[in-house]
């Protein structure tokens, strides 16, 4: 019977083949699966099946990508992306991988994995269930193994190899300050440069089998149509992250990532209205369709956490479990190193260390590639890692050292004992185990307690800094790993809040000489912000945390109107432009002229004119992007020679001369002032890999957008963008805010949906939220889901020959 106020309820019955018992899973309204089973082990299989469900293209190519399988299906044109992709799998002792994340982490992914092959046979049985990517392509979803989950790492945000190739060609051809515009290094140091190598030799090249390894999957029509003779001719990737043909115009090997930073903080009870802890998280990622991570709320008998994580990983890595609540950012520990060898004369496979000679390890395997015979390529290993580039003429061979390739080091897999944690003892201990992308975890409970503590595998290296490549001959080497106790951890500080946002926020007493964790951090900006507003807000509420998650005042606004502050102008443009700006609050909202001019002025004027003015060569200048907002600021407050002979002379002309620029760039685009807004060219856009090869009606169906929003790369808000259009490509992937002990009172918001199907109604339907800023319920009591449910899929042991599933079974235990 129909409950009073409620909404009817879908249901549908399903037979899963895994199963041991019947289980549910509750869908309410805005797409938030609840999961329901009478033990853990089928707690997982039911969490594989509901994945697949509902994100089954997407977890289907997050698979063949980091295996190296895509050829099989898209062709040659796929061929160079598979070999780079299978270079940087795991390939150690499995029995020592499994045990690091949990002693029944092997158990769990074997029941997840389950529950994706029985949905892929009933989408088998089902054709419809399919969504529509596959019938475009011609595909069909593939069945897993356990392993599969964990030896794929290279989704994974770890560094900073990339960083270190793009530095030396910087070092190579300018000097430290002029780097220093692309990455401030904190603490300030000077890389030092391993005795004997040439930097200037380390080509841009070598980075791109390490870009091609990480790239997401991209479609164009020619590189589908790639014969095998062709396959090699799809090894760039471009700024966007897009593969292309590598007569396209050359991208520096940093990119995006470096916009990618997430938020979090929680308040202590005693500075909140209700006298409860308030966690809050929203970390960033690069936008997409479907989103890279996905709601669930996990129930079985003894457990019962809701949360978010990645659709193809088991398990939460942020939200609560009833008892404690978790969220993370990324923390700067450097995880990589590029080591440079020289090879012998006479054989190219091999290469000094400690006095002699050693050979590569060389892996041939076999790839599928449709409409085209297997291909058996070779795979190359130092004792280092995977060799990522070769020169046989010079004599080098390049290779990428990463945790990666350290058992335990599966993205946020770890969260599968952290997220069953019960207090902050068991918590900590699994923090231990945590292996990569290194983070910021803050922690709360309902006795009150709020903690912070990094954790991740952080390389020891006795005898360099990590910031740019060594010689791989045996006098770099890593000794070990931290121990994670050395970390710093915080609880119950005096302040009553503890907030991260990827800034250097190891404390003034760390001891950087004898615990090198690293020197690339993300501009403080956010943290600044974060902490003002918390530091003056002695009644915190969940509506507050909220508030600050969609906050919008640019701190380098600020920074830079105070130098504006002093400066006059004849010039009418430079006059209009000042009057502006002095007149805004520094707030960069959708509907704001000023934020629409200072972002044009920042974008395309200033920057750019800065790098022309301090930046001689045009080759260096191509290499700062996407600049440090920290350096960039830095070079503006303090000029120096490199401005001239009267350093504030020529800034103050600079800044006038690109501001003047600005107000002219803006009318020509929006026309008067009046009509001037940020939001008028700053949006956000959800683009399916599938729309440049879709039909031109598919279009519309498959993305998502334009969006107007506000925020940049530097607010608390981040909303990231490309110069060339002001698209959004970085942002919150979600976002939550916990009201510990009260959990009904949570909220959450997604985006664009939490679907991966086009024809689902919870593919965009939280895409509008989003971009107001507002929030839906992350509801967790029986009663509260109950009267939101939209839909009830029923599941049901399968009987035999009833379903099909390759995957075998296993219980996990608590």
């Amino acid at each position: 019977m129909q409950r009073p106020g409620t909404q009817a309820v879908r249901v549908e019955e399903i037979a899963v083949e895994g199963l041991a018992a019947a289980a549910e899973i509750v869908v309410d309204r805005w797409g938030i699966p609840h999961l329901r089973a009478e033990g853990l082990d089928d707690l997982f299989v039911v969490q594989g099946f509901n994945a697949a469900r509902d994100r089954l293209w997407q977890i289907d190519l997050w698979r063949k990508r980091g295996l190296g399988l895509l050829a099989a299906d898209f062709g040659p044109g796929y061929l160079a992306q598979d070999r780079a992709a299978r270079l940087f799998l795991y390939r150690g002792d499995m029995a020592a991988e499994w045990v690091a994340y949990a002693p029944d982490a092997e158990a769990i992914c074997t029941a997840f994995v389950a529950g994706i092959n029985a949905y892929v046979a009933l989408a088998e049985r089902e054709p419809e269930r399919l969504p529509p990517e596959f019938r475009r392509f011609g595909t069909r979803p593939a069945r897993w193994a356990a392993a599969d989950v964990v030896r794929i790492r290279s989704h994974g945000l770890t560094r900073n190899a990339l960083s270190e190739i793009v530095r030396a060609n910087v070092l190579s051809r300018a000097d430290a300050a002029t780097d220093r515009l692309r990455k401030v290094l904190e603490p300030a140091v000077s890389p030092r440069i391993a005795e004997g190598l040439d930097l200037a030799a380390i080509p841009l090249e070598a980075a791109d089998v390490f870009k091609l390894a990480t790239a997401p999957v991209t479609f164009d029509r020619a590189r589908l149509a790639a014969s095998l003779a062709e396959a090699w001719e799809w090894t760039k990737v471009n700024d966007l992250g897009e593969v292309v043909h590598r007569s396209a115009p050359a991208a520096p090997p940093a990119g995006t990532e470096e916009l990618q930073g997430s938020n979090n903080w929680v308040v202590h009870g005693s500075r909140t209205a209700s006298g409860r802890p308030i966690l809050a998280g929203d970390p960033h990622r690069t936008h997409a369709v479907p989103s890279l991570r996905y709601l669930v709320h996990l129930t079985a008998p003894g457990f019962d956490a809701i949360g978010a994580g990645e659709p193809a990983v088991p398990g939460i890595s942020m939200g609560h479990n009833g008892e404690i609540a978790f969220g993370l950012t990324i923390f700067g520990a450097d995880q990589e190193d590029v080591y440079v060898y020289e090879t012998k004369e006479d054989d190219a496979l091999a290469y000094r260390y400690r006095g002699g000679f050693e050979a590569m390890t060389v892996v041939k395997e076999r790839f599928a590639v449709k409409g085209a015979p297997d291909q058996v390529l070779a795979l190359k290993f130092t004792r280092h890692g995977p060799v990522i580039h070769e020169d046989p003429a010079s004599g080098q061979a390049i290779a990428v050292r990463s945790v990666w390739f350290e058992p335990g080091a599966a993205a946020y897999l770890t969260s599968i004992s952290a997220m069953r944690a019960r207090n902050l003892g068991e918590f900590r201990a699994a923090m231990r185990r945590w292996g990569a992308p290194s983070v910021n975890q803050i922690y709360a409970d309902v006795r009150g307690t709020i903690a912070w503590m990094p954790a991740g595998y952080t390389p020891v290296r006795p005898n360099w800094d990590g910031l740019t490549p060594v010689p791989g001959d045996g006098r770099y080497e890593w000794a070990g790993m931290l121990d994670p106790d050395l970390l710093p951890m915080v609880v119950d500080p005096p302040e009553g809040f503890l907030a991260t946002a990827n800034e250097m926020n190891l404390g003034a007493d760390w001891p950087h000489a004898e615990r090198r964790v690293g020197y690339e951090w993300l501009e403080n900006s956010r943290a600044t912000r974060i902490r003002a507003v918390l530091g003056a807000d002695a009644a915190h509420t969940v509506a507050a945390s909220c508030a600050l998650q969609t906050d919008t005042l640019s701190m380098p606004a600020a920074r830079l109107k105070h130098i504006l502050a002093g400066l006059g102008t004849q010039n009418a443009d430079a006059a209009r432009g000042l009057a502006l700006l002095a007149a805004w609050d520094g707030s960069v909202e959708a509907g704001s002229a000023a934020a629409a001019l200072f972002e044009l002025w920042w974008t395309k004027h200033l920057v750019p004119a800065l790098l022309v003015r301090v930046v001689a060569d045009p080759a260096v200048r191509a290499l700062i992007a996407p600049v440090d907002p920290a350096g960039v600021l830095e070079a503006l407050e303090q000029p120096d020679g490199r401005f001239g002979a009267h350093p504030q002379e020529a800034r103050d002309a600079l800044l006038l001369e690109t501001l003047a620029a600005a107000v002219r760039d803006a009318a020509a685009h929006l026309g008067g002032e009046a009509q001037w807004a940020w939001g008028a060219l700053h949006h956000g856009y959800f683009e399916h890999a599938m729309s440049a090869v879709a039909e031109p009606a598919a279009g519309p169906v498959l993305d998502v957008g334009p969006l107007p929003k506000g925020g940049d790369g530097s607010t608390v808000m981040l909303a990231a963008y490309r110069p060339s259009d002001f698209r959004i490509v970085t942002g919150a992937s979600v976002r939550f805010v916990v009201d510990v002990g009260d959990w009904d009172r949570s909220l959450c918001i997604n985006t664009p949906g939490q679907s991966g199907d086009p024809r689902s109604p919870h593919y965009r339907d939280l895409a509008l939220l989003w971009a107001r800023g507002d929030y839906v319920p992350l509801l967790y009591s029986r009663e509260a889901v109950e009267r939101a449910a939209e839909l009830r899929l029923l599941l049901s042991p399968a009987r035999s020959g009833e379903a099909a599933s390759d995957a075998p079974r296993a219980t996990a235990q608590m």
